[in-house]
């Protein structure tokens, strides 16, 4: 009908800049390629960073509604999405919910998605912090690094790449948020954002190894978060 999915590669942007490679700059090309005579809207996409399903649909009508029962079904307690994870570390628990409040924090020329771990009520009234949750269950573990199921009930920007850190088992690929996780004799732990300025990710050489990677290159290493499914009413 109306709707059409595509898998998206890491990097790519949904908006991008004038003259910037964007899922929305593709849209045109691939409407004459398929030969279809309406435009196309994006209904869901995963964020820059993220690779995965992308829903596109060329009827207006559908897109509002297909919008509307991803909103609905949050706020009736669903989760519509549903993500997959490579992490660096495994989880204490095999399955459970992070929440924690989330807000934007400028710190000189950058903003950065920082944690609030108990957010008071005027601040999330004036939205200056929004309370967030995910649910996550550990799929296998092996060599250190696990695979997740991540299924967020809220959307805030670089919401699953935080509640991996505050999980102590950052995503495989994360550059911006990996850093927040030190260790010492092998134990993982919290660091502040002011105390974590942000960097490319380290791996240790068993890891690097098993990758085929060499230190050079950990800095083109993708982000390992995927929109693996949507559901659909």
């Amino acid at each position: 009908g109306a709707l059409l999915a595509l898998n998206k590669p890491p990097g790519l942007p949904v908006l991008g800049q004038p003259g910037e490679l964007s899922l929305d700059a593709l849209l045109p090309v691939l409407r004459r390629r398929l030969g279809l005579p309406a435009e196309f809207h994006v209904v869901k996409a995963p964020a820059r960073q993220c690779s995965g399903l992308v829903l596109l649909s060329s009827c207006y009508h559908t897109t509002k509604k297909l919008q509307q029962f991803f909103t609905k079904a949050r706020q009736r307690g669903q989760y519509p999405a549903t993500y997959c994870a490579v992490t660096v570390g495994v989880p204490a628990e095999a399955e459970g919910e992070i929440r924690t409040g989330l807000r934007w924090q400028q710190d000189g020329d950058t903003a950065m998605v920082v944690p609030v771990p108990a957010p008071g009520r005027h601040s999330l009234a004036r939205k200056e912090v929004k309370s967030t949750l995910t649910r996550y269950r550990v799929l296998g573990a092996r060599g250190g690094g696990a695979l997740l199921q991540l299924q967020p009930k809220t959307a805030f920007p670089e919401q699953l790449q935080v509640h991996l850190t505050l999980l102590l088992c950052p995503a495989l690929g994360d550059h911006e948020h990996s850093s927040r996780v030190g260790s010492v004799l092998g134990v993982p732990f919290l660091l502040t954002p002011e105390a974590a300025p942000t960097r490319t990710q380290v791996l240790d050489k068993e890891l690097l190894s098993r990758l085929g990677l060499s230190p050079q290159q950990l800095c083109h290493l993708p982000l390992h978060i995927h929109l693996q499914e949507l559901m659909l009413p």
